[in-house]
């Protein structure tokens, strides 16, 4: 059969493998996915068998005909290990990014290197879901398992190394490992050297539409982007301009940069995007959509979610006097505190389930408040968004975080997400795209377009500063 004009994504996430292909045009004409297990064997562990990533990737490609694609990109969950061997044999299940077992390995690094150092030359805090101390920590605890490295990949290189041969991978993922100068797009030998850990583990970091490697097939793969980057891409955020707002399981709100520019605390994730050339500053919550799910499940279980926020629909704004505080996995933006837990204040007994599900709905959009308050110290310009994930389905959810964060918000045609980034950049390996702008230009078109409401801005400004005190009235509680 002779070679198609589309473009194949392939996005590695936590839960499952998303494989789309995508026209010329920007069109989705093929989806397909597969799930896989997720291992817990210790309470905080996360743990997944990267041939489980494999079989699906390749059971996802073939039913979107990836064979006959003309270039596929690559996404996937960000910093998890993968372990091989000197015949790229998988040594021990890959440690995910949502794994909190290296609390120690964190202090040590930052005890080694310095705070202040590894921020300038990382852009980011040593925190326990990236890749370093997960090394740190097989070296202490699995000797004989570390002794046998001789190649480190992230979930996503590890489906490439299956369906090229390459060990490679992206400057975008590449910056979630705590191994990479963010500044100078290369790894650092600084860190490196402080850590004691060999350079050679670590694959060739490449611009993320720079091909790769081929498919047996001849077809070019991208290098690719981690999920956030990608996302990023699939929304059209290729340079400063609109930010990416997701509300996922996990929240993000993430925009371009032009240069390098670390949140001098570090509050903010700054990485290199996947447009060769620029970077990106993002704020990441931990639980979004996943507190809407969370409660859902513990108060209303089984009942479809338009119903419950049909009830949320008739409370006015600030959930009357009810305050959600959504740290139910701890927090990663803005406190760095993986101790922090949720809370509900203010109830009564006036209160039934509509309040406490608007009270929900509004401090996951306070939450995200917090991550665009520091993008703005950061100089972002902030004057519109583009949202994905499960929680955008809600047009309720899209208003009062609208409202909250003051600026309009927009859906655009494809919701694919990190999968549709991940074949833009397949599209610009293959040649069909001069670079990642035309193919963003081309392809990605807004929709539905969400204002603030100016009675609920003035409500969420109120609300904002109530929000804000929670935290550091509630920290002395928690359990460590």
């Amino acid at each position: 059969m002779a070679r198609s004009s589309t473009f194949v994504g392939l996005d590695v996430g936590t839960t499952g493998v998303k494989a789309i292909a995508v026209s010329p045009e920007g069109e989705v004409v093929a989806r397909a996915e597969r799930e896989y297990p997720l291992s817990t064997p210790v309470p905080g562990w996360a743990e997944q068998d990267p041939e489980d990533w494999w079989r699906a990737s390749e059971a996802a490609l073939a039913d979107v005909g990836a064979e006959h694609a003309a270039g596929i990109g690559l996404s996937g969950q960000m910093h998890g290990l993968v372990a091989l061997d000197d015949s790229d044999r998988v040594i021990r299940p890959a440690i995910l990014w949502n794994d909190q077992r290296t609390g120690a390995e964190c202090e040590e690094i930052e005890r080694r290197i310095g705070v202040e150092r590894l921020i300038g030359l990382t852009g980011n805090r040593a925190l326990t879901g990236f890749t370093a101390p997960k090394l740190l920590w097989l070296r202490a605890h699995e000797p004989e398992a570390y002794g046998r490295i001789r190649h480190v990949l992230l979930p996503k290189d590890y489906v490439r190394l299956r369906l090229t041969g390459e060990h490679a991978t992206d400057v975008a993922d590449a910056s979630g490992t705590l191994l990479f100068d963010v500044a100078e797009r290369r790894w650092s030998a600084d860190v490196l050297e402080a850590l004691e850990l060999p350079a050679e583990w670590l694959p060739a970091a490449l611009e993320s539409p720079e091909v790769s490697g081929r498919t047996a097939s001849g077809t070019p793969v991208a290098a690719g982007a981690g999920d956030q980057a990608a996302g990023a891409l699939g929304v059209g955020v290729a340079g400063p301009g609109p930010l990416s707002v997701v509300l996922g399981t996990s929240g993000v709100v993430f925009a371009a940069l032009p240069a390098y520019a670390p949140e001098p605390e570090a509050r903010l994730h700054v990485f290199c995007h996947a447009v060769p050339g620029t970077w990106h500053a993002m704020g990441v919550m931990l639980s979004a959509a996943g507190s809407l799910r969370w409660f859902r499940d513990a108060f209303a279980p089984g009942e479809p979610y338009d119903e419950l926020l049909a009830g949320a629909e008739d409370v006015e704004p600030g959930a009357e006097g009810v305050l959600f505080l959504p740290y139910l996995s701890g927090e990663r933006t803005p406190h760095a505190d993986p101790h922090a837990r949720a809370a509900f204040t203010g109830l009564g007994l006036e209160h039934g389930r509509a309040a406490l599900t608007r009270a929900v709905l509004e401090g996951v959009a306070y939450g995200l408040r917090d991550s665009l308050e520091l993008l703005r110290q950061l100089g972002v310009r902030a004057d519109s968004g583009r949202v994905s994930g499960g929680g955008a389905r809600s047009r309720l959810w899209l208003r009062i975080v609208a409202s909250t964060l003051g600026i309009p918000l927009e859906l655009t045609a494809a919701e694919e997400g990190a999968a549709y980034g991940a074949a833009l950049l397949g599209a610009v390996a293959a040649g069909a795209f001069s670079d990642v702008h035309e193919a963003v230009e081309a392809c990605v078109r807004p929709s539905e377009r969400f204002e603030p409401d100016e009675g609920w801005v003035r409500a969420y400004e109120a609300g904002y500063p109530r929000y804000r005190a929670l935290y550091p009235s509630l920290e002395h509680l928690e359990e460590r």
